[in-house]
């Protein structure tokens, strides 16, 4: 949506900016032009339903009322179909993609009830002609991203929008002004979270969110259709009334459902597996609903510690799919690196990042669909930070906070060091670390500002990034309307809804999608969400066992022996290459003359954490990545 521009213009600006997300939709690209009423939209298509020029977009709805182009899938458009039949709609199809059954049930039911309708992940845009006004929307729980933001001045005026910072930044009127407050996030969660993105005037449309904007009305309606934390609050409100057993039974119905629904693909299709509980549970529900092995993918390190390749590798023989690993060296992944900045658009500091961008491409190779085993640890119970932290809290809440104030300079006087002596005598690693991370939280006033705590990075980003004031977050503003919920429950549902979307979701996308690879997420089916919170406490955290009602399930089809083991992070040895192979490079982005050039950080605590990091008296990895991963970006920005 621009001011005062003709089509040759508007058309030269929408080639550029879908050529920039051409690895989102490699197969085919459309553009559909209104000069008169200054709006222009343009789609790259990565083709999985209905392969045919049908399926095509921009997409123009049976009254030629709506105008719409789609990123994403919609499990449920058949059964949607049938009703729109019923309803008087869509008698007259084109084809048998999802595309044209969404844009029909605009005509007939309107935007928002076709939204509440569709099982699937999606984030959209709708031109209106009849009211001349564009509305954006997003997923329930944000699988698929969305930007958008007013840049330019006067009639130069432009409203942009997109699925990555890429495409915008390719618009004559984009500002590409840094964010700091948006840094300062960056740096306290390693992602850009909530409404923010790093560019001034830019922003993420939330998920289960719709905005409406036009010419005459620029300022952006932001309206919510569907709200996690409400989701929350009404299952645990009304929960499940059977037995420990039926729940399972019942959870294992809906997965069903939800993993054939998701299986829908005219091209080839098949999963990670990690040989996890939540990818495991994903794998071998498509195998008992599939006639032919289902092709399952894993990545596997050879230092310690990092490997779960053979895991993976015994569920796959036990379940009998066609099953492809590779084991990826240090340089295979040191290599990734220089593409992180391109494949996030923005800063993105994940280091898990590597290894979902290597497992990915793997994929790639042989299907254009996998599926993933996300969301089972937030909807589930699966993270023990969140018993650490309510058992913490437990305790400290008791406690005066003076006394604990005078704990935590008692810790803190001592040197990690010696502190990590003393852990050794007890088989505690990094003792020292932990210590003092903890000795930072002993002051905190309520278990959301002890959680919030525990995952921070960078405790007080303000005054790290120069000139930066850190943003109210869905972590912080959501916590008040969680009181409801017991300590667990309200981490649960705080990761939920940040992140969740903002981190495990983004990461996955922007790396599967820079191969082209399109993933989904069965756990994030509507309906097993809004079960899942009904659910009962004590069902998914069970005398102790993480994610019970999932092991259940995945017991009746895999031996318990191949899945009972420690839980594993999808990391990389991170710290060791800091320290080695990736030295020269973090020092050249880390130099204090650097920093103080570019003007965005504060050098003395960064210098100082690098420093302590060379030498061995701290882990400051995750910390440093932060930084790192904004210069790399804040680099590639300037390079175009």
């Amino acid at each position: 949506m621009a001011g005062a521009t003709g089509a040759n213009e508007m058309n030269g600006w929408l080639g550029a900016m879908s050529d920039a997300i051409l690895h989102r939709g490699p197969d085919a690209g459309g553009a559909w032009v209104d000069a008169d009423n200054h709006i222009a939209l343009g789609h790259r298509r990565l083709a999985i339903v209905d392969l045919t020029p049908a399926g095509a977009q921009p997409m123009t709805s049976p009254s030629g009322r709506y105008v719409m182009i789609y990123n994403g899938e919609v499990y449920n458009h058949l059964a949607m179909r049938a009703e729109l039949e019923r309803d008087g709609g869509g008698a007259q199809w084109r084809g048998h993609s999802d595309s044209e059954t969404f844009v029909a049930g605009f005509d007939v039911w309107g935007i928002e009830a076709t939204l509440n309708r569709a099982v699937g992940m999606f984030a959209l845009a709708i031109w209106d002609r009849e009211q001349r006004t564009l509305t954006l929307a997003r997923d329930r729980l944000g699988e698929k991203p969305l930007y958008y933001g007013w840049q330019g001045t006067g009639s130069q005026a432009a409203f942009l929008f997109g699925s990555e910072l890429a495409a915008l930044r390719r618009h004559p009127a984009f500002g590409a002004e840094v964010d700091r407050d948006a840094l300062a996030l960056h740096m306290r969660y390693n992602c850009i979270g909530s409404v923010h993105s790093i560019y001034r005037g830019i922003r993420k449309l939330a998920p289960g969110n719709m905005l409406t904007v036009s010419v005459h009305r620029p300022e952006p309606e932001i309206k919510t259709w569907w709200s996690g934390i409400d989701v929350a609050l009404r299952g645990t409100a009304s929960p499940f009334r059977g037995s420990a057993d039926e729940a399972v039974d019942a959870l294992q119905t809906l997965l069903m459902d939800a993993i054939g629904q998701q299986m829908m693909a005219d091209v080839p299709l098949g999963a990670f597996l990690s040989g996890g509980i939540d990818s495991s549970t994903v794998v071998a529900l498509m195998q008992a609903q599939s006639s032919r092995p289902v092709k399952t993918f894993t990545i596997g390190f050879h230092e310690e510690g990092y490997n779960e390749a053979e895991h993976a590798k015994a569920v796959a023989r036990h379940l009998g799919t066609e099953h492809t690993e590779l084991y990826v060296s240090p340089e295979q992944a040191l290599a990734v690196i220089p593409r992180l900045p391109q494949m996030y658009s923005e800063p993105f500091a994940d280091s898990s990042q590597i290894p979902t961008f290597l497992v990915s491409q793997l994929a790639r190779e042989h299907v254009t669909v996998s599926l993933s085993g996300d969301a089972g640890d937030e909807l589930f119970c699966g993270y023990r930070r969140y018993q650490m932290t309510a058992a913490l809290w437990g305790k400290l809440s008791r406690v005066p906070k003076p006394l604990r104030m005078l704990a935590a300079s008692a810790i803190s006087a001592i040197p990690p060091l010696g502190l990590d002596k003393v852990g050794a005598w007890f088989g505690v690693a990094r003792a020292g670390d932990k210590l003092h991370k903890g000795a930072s939280l002993l002051g905190n006033e309520t278990v959301s500002d002890l959680y919030r705590g525990m995952v921070s990075h960078w405790p007080e980003p303000d005054r790290v990034v120069i000139g930066a004031a850190e943003p109210v977050s869905e972590f912080t503003d959501q916590s008040a309307a969680l009181h409801a919920l017991g300590d667990v429950e309200r981490m649960m549902a705080l990761d939920m809804v940040t992140y969740l979307p903002d981190d495990i979701l983004a990461k996955v996308d922007r790396a599967a999608m820079s191969v082209s690879l399109e993933t989904r997420v069965p756990f994030l089916d509507h309906r097993v969400v809004e079960f899942a919170w009904s659910l009962p406490l004590e069902y998914k955290l069970r005398n102790g066992v993480t994610k019970w009602p999932l092991r259940e399930i995945l017991y009746r089809h895999v031996p318990r022996e191949l899945i009972e083991r420690p839980k594993m992070g999808f990391g990389v040895p991170l710290d060791r290459w800091l320290r080695g192979p990736l030295r020269e490079w973090a020092e050249s982005l880390l130099s204090e003359s650097r920093l103080r050039a570019e003007g965005f950080f504060q050098p003395e605590p960064i210098r100082r954490r690098w420093q302590e990091h060379l030498s061995g008296q701290r882990n400051w990895q995750y910390q440093l990545w932060d930084v790192l991963m904004f210069q790399a970006w804040f680099e590639a920005s300037r390079q175009g």
